[in-house]
């Protein structure tokens, strides 16, 4: 069995982002399991803050539960043709102390989804998500090529349920060839 993580990218309570992630998480093989972690707590990232009470507890929770996982799944939205601050956010956060960047990420296999109501994905997201991934070790997946979902507003009904057939079959593969990844990784295979 994998163990996944997923993590939206958006605090909108109606976020495409994470209705997206929730519909991968529906579509993950039944021998797997995905936990969606929350980062709406998660404080600006600052030094001051780490010097004088630690980690934060919001942080600590999600930094355990990706040191346990196999995998990481994560629904990016793209602003101004980049990352939202706010999963950077998550990300400094999840990757200090430094000296704790080797158990929580180093290694970590790494799958980037994302949905926009534009016309081109969140291309210009993902890839600026490259060599942050880099820095941190992590294992970008991409056997299955990029994951976008463009006029997201169209492939959702109001129910925030991803109704889109075509998009529902290819978030299925995805998915599926992630934790696929993950599992092999798991056992040691190349």
């Amino acid at each position: 069995m994998v163990q996944l993580v997923g993590i939206a990218g958006s605090l909108r309570k109606q976020s495409y982002n994470r209705a997206l992630l929730n519909a991968a998480a529906a579509q993950l093989p039944a021998a797997h399991r995905i936990s969606i972690a929350d980062i709406t707590d998660f404080p600006l990232y600052s030094e001051d803050i780490e010097n004088e009470t630690g980690i934060p507890a919001s942080v600590a929770a999600v930094k355990a539960a990706i040191s346990a996982a196999d995998g990481i799944l994560i629904a990016t939205p793209e602003y101004n043709h980049s990352i939202p601050g706010v999963l950077k956010n998550a990300l400094d956060w999840i990757s200090r102390p430094p000296q704790d960047q080797a158990r929580v990420l180093h290694g970590k296999p790494v799958a980037l989804i994302g949905a926009t109501i534009g016309n081109f994905g969140t291309a210009f997201a993902q890839d600026a998500w490259l060599p942050i991934f880099r820095a941190l070790k992590m294992q970008l997946w991409g056997d299955g090529g990029p994951f976008y979902l463009m006029r997201a507003g169209e492939a959702f009904g109001p129910d925030g349920q991803l109704r889109d057939a075509d998009a529902v079959k290819r978030l299925a593969a995805y998915i599926t060839g992630f934790a696929t990844a993950c599992e092999h990784m798991q056992a040691g295979e190349k």
